[in-house]
C-alpha cells in the first residue's frame, strides 16, 4: 500500500472519546457507536470554532501496539478550545506521519486500509493516528479519506 511521509503541525481537536481495544472485535462495535452518537446526537454541529468541515477519527493514548487498549475519538479540528465542558479536547502531536489516501465506502475502505497498515513494517510511534474524512462527495460509497500514522 502506497503512502507518503509528511510533517504536520499540531492540531487541537474537540469531540467525544471512548477507551476500546481491537481484541474480539470490540473496537468495531465501539467505534460504530461513537460515530452514530457524534453525527446522530448533534455533537458535530455543537462544536464551535471548527477549522473546516472535515471530521476526524483519532486513535491515541495507546497502552502498547495494535493489540493493546487505546482511546478512539470522533472529533473536528478547532481554532481554539472554546467548547462545551461535556466535550473532550485532545492535541494531535506535531511530527512525522505516513499519509495513506483511500477512496470508496467510508466504512469498508477504511477497514481494509487499516488491515493492510497493520501488516506493514512501519516505524510506528503509537502516539496519534487519525483518519480525516474529507466529505468531498454526497455519495458515502465514494469518499476520500486520508489516514495518518505517527512515525518515530
Amino acid at each position: 500500500m502506497k503512502y507518503e511521509v509528511v510533517t504536520l503541525d499540531k492540531k487541537v481537536v474537540v469531540g467525544k472519546s471512548i477507551r476500546t481495544t481491537n481484541k474480539n472485535g470490540q473496537s468495531m462495535n465501539d467505534i460504530g457507536v461513537m460515530w452514530q452518537k457524534f453525527i446522530g446526537e448533534g455533537i458535530y454541529e455543537s462544536i464551535k470554532n471548527k477549522v473546516n468541515g472535515k471530521v476526524i477519527g483519532l486513535y491515541t493514548e495507546y497502552e502498547g501496539d495494535v493489540t493493546a487498549p487505546y482511546t478512539f475519538m470522533c472529533c473536528c479540528e478547532v481554532a481554539e478550545r472554546n467548547n462545551n465542558d461535556d466535550l473532550d479536547t485532545k492535541i494531535i502531536s506535531n511530527g512525522k506521519y505516513a499519509k495513506f489516501t483511500v477512496k470508496g465506502d467510508m466504512v469498508k475502505a477504511v477497514g481494509e486500509a487499516w488491515c493492510k497498515i497493520w501488516e506493514m513494517d512501519l516505524d510506528r510511534k503509537y502516539d496519534c493516528d487519525f483518519e480525516v474524512y474529507n466529505n468531498d462527495s454526497e455519495d458515502m460509497n465514494n469518499q476520500t479519506i486520508d489516514i495518518f500514522i505517527s512515525l518515530n
